[in-house]
């Protein structure tokens, strides 16, 4: 089987700060994105070939019209939460195989222009109204697995709370070093632990904001790639995953674990060679959406045994210090989560990670770094992995 594995190199990128962005609407972030993207590479609107864009709406109304990019192909990809890791992943297949020299990967979102809040899942039937599952809200569907998690391996309410406190305290303290941040503040575990409760045992310091934000990636070939720049990043490996549902119909349901995690990354450490990936990874980006998320998110691309993620957390194995630094740019936690651009926004933190100019955040001897994009809800999800290591 062909693989991805160094045939696709990111020579730039772009990311907006994520806010309450009154003053823009999505064709504005997605502009500034881009043009972030097209000057961090030093190229131009007319090198791009093709596009691939994640968005609430089509993609020749919104990219095409934003950027000029006057007849090119345009594609548009829709995955909920994923939509970004998969809007990347389509665009680096195009330029594997070969079809196109130099493309656009983006996304955007306007989450503050809603008129909801949180992430609007009316008229879809995504919130889990059938099956096994009530209907209920996003933070509900994931307090589930932490409820599981603490009787499934035997913790007290306070031994994983402590665990999840600690993850927030973990990304707001990384996230105070990220000039990219929405959250800029460190919290202490005191204020996480005694946060107000969102949906239990997950308090407000456990859950992300839905807010507006940007990010785009110009790829192509590392024959290309050379030519452009000398510090690109290379593509290791992509694996994807989509669940059928199977947790919203079948009541043994596990709610400590999410197989399209495992798959997912099964098949990018594969394409990667990567056998350990505790010890062969330098810095992972993990879809913290909620601390819970990251938690079990840890177990499942074994970065942490089963049942042993919250002992990890407490010992400081994944702060910025840590054996494997994790969510270095703050995570979803104090990025912010606008859906159709947050799996590339987690990819400019592996990008900036591999190219050595994070900054503060800066993990030593970079080898490889992971970026893990999931979208969906209890008992079916999409995962994309994504693998980058510095240019050979």
């Amino acid at each position: 089987m062909e693989t991805f594995k160094d045939k696709v190199a990111i020579v730039g990128m772009g990311c907006v700060k994520p806010g309450e962005l009154w003053d823009k609407d999505d064709r504005d972030i997605i502009v500034d994105a881009v043009y972030e993207a097209l000057n961090d590479a030093g190229l131009e609107r007319k090198d791009i070939q093709a596009a691939w864009v994640g968005n609430q709406r089509p993609g020749f109304d919104f990219l095409n019209t934003s950027m000029k990019l006057d007849y090119i192909p345009v594609s548009h990809v829709q995955n909920a939460c994923a939509s970004a890791g998969d809007t990347f992943r389509n665009a680096c297949a195009w330029v594997a195989a070969g079809l196109y020299d130099i493309v656009l990967a983006c996304g955007a979102a306007k989450m503050k222009d809603a008129g909801t809040t949180g992430i609007d899942m009316s008229g879809n039937g995504a919130i889990g109204a059938e099956g096994v599952i009530s209907a209920t809200g996003v933070p509900v569907n994931f307090a589930l697995y932490a409820v599981r998690y603490m009787h499934h391996y035997g913790y007290t309410e306070r031994q994983l709370k402590t665990a999840l406190a600690r993850l927030a305290v973990k990304n707001h303290r990384n996230g105070a070093l990220n000039p990219k941040a929405y959250f800029q503040k460190e919290i202490t575990m005191g204020q996480a632990l005694n946060a107000p409760i969102i949906a239990w045992p997950l308090g407000l310091y456990d859950c992300c904001a839905n807010i507006d934000g940007g990010a785009a990636a110009i790829i192509t070939r590392p024959d290309i790639a050379k030519h452009i720049r000398s510090d690109y990043v290379l593509v290791k490996g992509i694996g994807m995953a989509v669940g059928g549902q199977e947790g919203r119909l079948q009541q043994q349901y596990k709610f400590v674990e999410f197989p399209e995690n495992e798959l997912a990354a099964k098949r990018a450490y594969e394409q990667a060679g990567i056998k350990d990936p505790f010890k062969e990874l330098s810095h992972a980006e993990l879809h913290d959406a909620f601390t819970v998320n990251e938690l079990v998110d840890l177990e499942d691309l074994q970065l942490a045994p089963r049942g042993k993620a919250p002992e990890y957390i407490m010992a400081g194995v994944y702060d910025l210090e840590g054996q494997l630094p994790e969510n270095t740019s703050g995570g979803l936690k104090c990025c912010g989560h606008p859906p159709p651009a947050t799996g590339i926004k987690m990819m400019y933190e592996c990008y900036k990670q591999m190219q050595g100019k994070a900054g503060p955040r800066q993990v030593k001897n970079p080898a490889l770094s992971l970026a893990h994009n999931q979208g969906g809800l209890t008992g079916s999800f999409t995962t994309v992995v994504h693998i980058f290591g510095a240019r050979d």
